[in-house]
């Protein structure tokens, strides 16, 4: 019975320093080149990306669309490289209803960090062919961390 208790201890110690080193090396989700896709499709990643905690590193040659909403997770950092690029929502290029479009937009910029949100609310938005380019550097002075 004597050595039970500092055998429990340390067996606990043992596992709770095994959990900090297996979160420690969790692998960080990777972005290279993403075209976006939509939005239901993003959310869904960005809800499982805020659960885990998971990494996220945006280090590719671009990052356009909805791709971009990647930026407003804490986890997140960018490559200076990066050209990321922005759009209003549209449906398959055609542009929505005026409340649709309100709706989406709205719900797009609140995954941006602050100063990116009002460029994208004020601006970004605005454009639903071809899109705004940004550079990571610009992303990276707006409070996104980089890579």
């Amino acid at each position: 019975m004597r050595g039970t208790l500092p055998t429990a201890l340390a067996l606990v110690m043992g596992l709770a320093g095994a959990e900090n080193r297996a979160y420690a090396s969790v692998q960080p989700y990777v972005i290279n080149n993403d075209r976006g896709g939509t939005v239901s499709d993003r959310l869904l990643e960005i809800d499982t990306l805020r659960t885990t905690g998971q990494p996220v590193e945006i280090r590719g040659q671009i990052c356009y669309s909805t791709c971009t909403m990647l930026l407003g997770l804490p986890q997140t950092c960018v490559s200076p490289g990066t050209v990321f690029g922005f759009h209003g929502p549209s449906r398959s290029g055609k542009r929505l209803k005026p409340d649709e479009f309100e709706y989406y937009s709205q719900l797009i910029a609140e995954h941006y960090p602050e100063t990116l949100r009002n460029w994208y609310m004020k601006k970004g938005r605005k454009r639903i062919r071809g899109i705004y380019r940004m550079s990571g550097t610009e992303i990276i002075r707006m409070g996104v961390k980089a890579c």
